[in-house]
């Protein structure tokens, strides 16, 4: 589709086919979008350390730094594993098989897939799997 999509006003229509060409887009437009946000941020997380690699004369403020650095490398890894689960989401995209529940085959349902538009499950799929991990996490 080679219409701009405005996400800031773009209205899911749930009148329109599931996974219409029009949806496809958005949920394309918004998945880069927030993929290019992650990589921004990481960029500027990386000049921070840089900044921040200075030696600390003072042993406080170098803990303090060297947990601040912990803090954002640990948040860095988890958005690393997140743009993993972007680039799934677009490849799922391509392949037709976006907004189906890899559980049922159900679709998942466009309020969702706004809100988390790298869900793989349905809400009841979900529900169920975290029933189940908490069963097997309480053992």
């Amino acid at each position: 589709m080679s219409e701009k999509i405005n996400l800031g006003n773009h209205v899911l229509s749930e009148n329109e086919e599931f996974m219409s060409a029009n949806q496809k887009a958005y949920f394309r437009a918004k998945l880069i979008a927030w993929k290019n946000d992650i990589l921004r941020e990481a960029r500027e997380t990386l000049g921070h350390l840089a900044e921040e690699s200075a030696n600390h004369p003072d042993l406080a403020d170098r803990a303090s730094s060297e947990t601040d650095r912990a803090i954002e490398l640990r948040a860095r890894d988890r958005q690393r594993k997140l743009i993993s689960k972007i680039d799934a989401a677009l490849q799922r995209i391509d392949e037709g098989t976006y907004g189906y529940c890899e559980e049922t085959g159900e679709p998942i349902g466009l309020k969702r897939l706004d809100a988390r538009p790298i869900a793989t499950l349905s809400i009841e799929a979900q529900e169920r799997h975290e029933r189940r991990e908490k069963v097997y996490r309480d053992e």
